[in-house]
Order: structure tokens, then sequence, then C-alpha cells
């Protein structure tokens, strides 16, 4: 899973309609968030945005492929659909389907917290109560 600096810069020129848009990269790969929302994604120079059932008719309708990061585990894929050439060659058109994704991220639910920070958290809730004198 790689990204290539021309494509990400490409990707994240054609998104400057939509706003402060931030790369991180992850995986060889690299992730796209609008604010603190991860609305999409980068791996192998093709750009993937998020989906639920509000807008993965859209991305099914042109036959569009969802995010598979596992080559030897096809079943397992993500709520992340391949952006159709012609969206992402028309930074106002990519601007509206992105702003869907960005939608799909707001309405997710937010995520567990990494287990080390729940172990800190319930070692705290264990510790036995100071006795007042």
């Amino acid at each position: 899973m790689t990204v290539s600096r021309d494509f990400l810069a490409y990707v994240l020129e054609q998104l400057s309609p939509l706003g402060a848009v931030s790369a991180k990269r992850m995986f060889g790969g690299a992730g796209l968030y609008s604010d603190e929302f991860f609305f999409a994604l980068i791996a192998d120079d093709t750009l993937y945005l998020r989906v639920d059932d509000a807008n993965r008719d859209g991305f099914t309708a042109r036959r569009m492929q969802p995010f598979r990061p596992y080559a030897d585990r096809p079943e397992v894929s993500m709520s992340y659909y391949e952006a159709p050439a012609e969206v992402l060659e028309s930074a106002a058109e990519l601007a509206v389907w992105a702003r869907r994704s960005v939608e799909v991220a707001m309405r997710a639910p937010p995520k567990a917290a990494p287990q080390k920070a729940r172990r800190a958290g319930a070692a705290r809730r264990r510790r036995p109560a100071r006795s007042r004198r």
C-alpha cells in the first residue's frame, strides 16, 4: 500500500474546495482528514472515500470497488470505496462527494479508547480510597 507524493499532492489540490484537508501517512498509504474526521484514504495511488448507507449507492452504481486492505483475504473490505476517475478529475465534483464522506465520518460512533488508555483508566478506578482522618 503506497502513495506517491505527486498523487497525494494532486488529490489535496483537487480537494481544496472542501477547505482544510490534512493527510497523515499510515501503513505506506495516507489518511485524509477534514478537521478531526477521517473521511478518505489513499492506497496504491487510488483515492477511497468513506461510505455508509447514505452514499454507498453512488459508488456501487458506478461499479466502484471497496477498499480491501489484505490481498490474501479479499472477503475483508472496509467502509471506503474507490472514487470514480471522472469525479477525481473534477475538483468541484470531488468536493461534493468528499463532503458526503465527511458527513459519514461525522455520523460514525466514536472509536473506543486504545486498550492502553482503558487499562490506565481501570487501574485508577480500582485504587482504594484514601482514609480520611
